[in-house]
C-alpha cells in the first residue's frame, strides 16, 4: 500500500526535487524565485530570482536548475552562497525557457526547451556537455518536459507533455548523442500530460502526470502498471531518496 506524508507545505509553484550528497533535498519555487532545501525537518530558502524550474545536483553538491525567466542553466554554490549562470545561447540563438535537467555518468547535462509549444511543435532539448560545448538533441517537440536517465546510464527518456507520452532513445555519454528516440509511452492523460519522471533501480519509471492527481508507474516496456493517489492535482517532478528513508519525494503545484 502506498502511504503519502507531507514533508513541507506553502510552496509557490515547487519542481525538481534532487538529493545531495549530504541527505539534504533540494527544490525551487517557479513563482517564488528561489531554491528550498530541506534539511533536519527545516526549510530554508535561497532567493535567486527569475523563474527557478527543473533542478539537479552534480557530485560536488553544486546545485544546477533551468532558469525560464532568465532564458538560462544557471548554478548555486552552497559553501559560498553564490549563483552564476552557465548558459543563455546555443550558438548565439537564445534558449527558450529551459524547463527540465538531468546529468549523465560522464557529467553531460541534457536539458529540455519547451518556450511555448503547447500548440506548435517548436520545443527542443539540448545538451551542455562536460568539457563546455552545447547543441541541440532533438527539435520539433510538442512541450517537451522532465526527462531521465535509465539506471545505468544507456537510455534517455523525455516526456513530451502536451501530447500526453514519453520519447526513448540510446543515449552516447562519450559524444553525448541521442540516438534513435522514439515514442515509447503513450496515454499520460492529464491533461495536459507528464511532467518530471524518476527511474527506480529495477528499470521501471515513475511519472508526475500533471493534472492527474497521479504519479504513474510504468514497467520496463513503458507500460502503465499503476497509478499513485495524490493529495494535490498537479505534480510536476519525482525523485528517489538516495537513503530510501523517504522512498519516492514528489512536488505538487496545486
Amino acid at each position: 500500500m502506498n502511504e503519502v506524508s507531507i514533508l513541507a507545505e506553502g510552496l509557490a509553484f515547487p519542481e525538481g526535487p534532487a538529493f545531495d550528497s549530504k541527505g539534504r533535498l533540494w527544490a525551487v519555487e517557479l513563482k517564488g524565485e528561489a531554491l528550498v532545501c530541506l534539511e533536519g525537518g527545516a526549510l530554508r530558502r535561497i532567493p535567486v530570482g527569475g523563474r527557478p524550474n527543473g533542478l539537479a545536483v552534480d557530485g560536488q553538491d553544486l546545485v544546477y536548475f533551468c532558469d525560464s525567466g532568465q532564458n538560462a542553466i544557471r548554478r548555486y554554490d552552497s559553501v559560498n552562497g553564490t549563483t552564476e549562470s552557465l548558459l543563455s545561447d546555443i550558438g548565439g540563438t537564445p534558449l527558450n525557457m529551459p524547463n527540465d535537467l538531468a546529468f549523465d555518468p560522464l557529467g553531460n547535462l541534457v536539458f529540455t526547451c519547451p518556450g511555448q509549444s503547447r500548440q506548435e511543435p517548436t520545443g527542443y532539448s539540448c545538451v551542455l556537455t562536460a568539457s563546455g560545448e552545447s547543441k541541440y538533441l532533438a527539435t520539433g517537440l510538442y512541450f517537451p518536459n522532465g526527462l531521465a536517465f535509465s539506471p545505468d546510464g544507456r537510455d534517455l527518456v523525455v516526456a513530451e507533455t502536451y501530447r500526453q507520452r514519453i520519447w526513448r532513445g540510446g543515449w552516447q555519454a562519450e559524444t553525448a548523442t541521442w540516438v534513435e528516440p522514439k515514442v515509447w509511452a503513450t496515454g499520460l492523460d492529464g491533461p495536459p500530460g507528464p511532467d518530471g519522471m524518476a527511474f527506480a533501480e529495477d528499470g521501471t519509471l515513475f511519472v508526475a502526470v500533471y493534472g492527474s492527481g497521479s504519479v504513474f508507474h510504468l514497467d520496463p516496456a513503458g507500460r502503465i502498471m499503476e497509478r499513485i493517489a495524490l493529495p494535490g492535482a498537479n505534480p510536476t517532478n519525482c525523485a528517489f531518496d538516495p537513503s530510501g528513508a523517504l522512498g519516492l519525494v514528489v512536488t505538487e503545484a496545486e
